[in-house]
């Protein structure tokens, strides 16, 4: 092989390596922003055919009689949707099998000999999530708007929802020489494979810590004070990362490119995602957390804690969950009443 041939397959080979990292075309862009901002979206046809099945919702079934008896004086036990007809409550009861146990049917909820018992813990739960959607829908549009939600944009289909988070077992986290890496340099999903600390939802989507990066005092006070240190900088671009891939976005979704802090010139995106935020986290604290002790230890974390929402349990990859599908016009049962009270771990209202 002649020196010349060899210099020829260095260059392609350096070229494959070049664009290893690039998606071969097509690649469509839309502009979101400005010209000479850069404020576009980038999407790859490829990707959002294999989401079609993903984010497509069954039909919805035909609507009920809403008249004749209340549900709640027809059968035993009824505790969250009494007020519905037979036939609204029994087309309620059909769209959940469709959407959380379509393999196991109703039996995955209900002891099949006595539909009233709630020994299983399943059951249970499905009452405690029947009451977040309610609240979701009815108090939470400043996020889902009027497209609501039904259990299908997290289960979709399966029994436990396949965008969930534990808090990690930090012990089984390595460690460098200088003692514990907070979780970082071991690309993990939760941060679209970055390097960056790998638990950004326990300080965002639990705990009410500071989400920013540029320090409001001379000195810095760390991730959870006033002012921005490096480690709490790192926290808040994890948190962003995890956002972009679970919405399918770029930054320029939510920010204006050339001034990310200011909120003046930042698309209503970001608004709608700062309301997101919060509602997320009281679902985590008012309407998950407190479930622990209802959930049998196999369905815990590997530090005992229960399964928990972020924003790919509703999105999965996509900037609307469903794209958009009106969920709650498809099922008024579960509109809720934002004049009804439901008791949170808190003790009191969810709010």
């Amino acid at each position: 092989m002649n020196l010349k041939r060899l210099q020829w397959l260095a260059v392609l080979a350096l070229t494959g390596f070049s664009l290893s990292g690039c998606e071969r075309p097509p690649v469509d862009s839309v502009q979101v922003g400005f010209r000479g901002t850069g404020m576009e979206l980038v999407y790859n046809p490829r990707t959002l055919s294999d989401q079609a099945a993903l984010n497509t919702a069954p039909p919805a079934l035909p609507e009920a009689d809403k008249s004749g008896p209340r549900a709640g004086a027809v059968y035993k036990n009824v505790k969250v949707l009494g007020n519905l007809s037979v036939g609204e409550f029994n087309r309620l009861m059909v769209g959940y099998t469709q959407w959380v146990a379509p393999e196991q049917g109703c039996g995955y909820c209900h002891n099949l000999n006595n539909f009233a018992d709630d020994s299983l813990y399943t059951k249970v739960v499905a009452r405690r999530m029947t009451e977040m959607t309610m609240h979701l829908n009815a108090t939470w549009k400043n996020h889902v708007a009027e497209t609501g939600v039904t259990c299908q944009t997290c289960h979709r289909g399966q029994p436990v929802p396949g965008k969930i988070w534990f808090k990690p077992d930090e012990s089984k986290l390595a460690k460098g020489l200088l003692g514990q890496r907070n979780g970082q340099n071991a690309p993990a999903p939760s941060v679209a494979y970055s390097s960056l600390p790998n638990d950004p939802f326990s300080a965002y989507l639990v705990k009410d810590n500071r989400i920013r990066q540029i320090s409001q005092t001379a000195l810095p006070q760390g991730i959870n004070g006033n002012g921005s240190s490096t480690q709490a900088t790192e926290a808040t671009y994890g948190f962003m990362m995890h956002i972009s891939d679970a919405l399918g976005v770029n930054c320029a979704f939510c920010h204006n490119s050339r001034n990310f802090s200011n909120w003046e010139e930042s698309p209503p995106q970001r608004v709608t995602a700062w309301h997101g935020i919060r509602m997320v986290r009281e679902l985590n604290n008012e309407f998950m957390t407190p479930l622990t002790k209802t959930f049998p230890a196999n369905r815990l974390g590997p530090t005992g804690d229960v399964a928990k929402v972020n924003c790919a349990t509703c999105h999965q990859g996509a900037y609307k969950p469903l794209w958009g599908e009106q969920m709650a016009k498809s099922w008024p049962e579960l509109r809720g009443n934002p004049g009804r009270v439901i008791k949170t771990a808190s003790g009191g209202a969810a709010k």
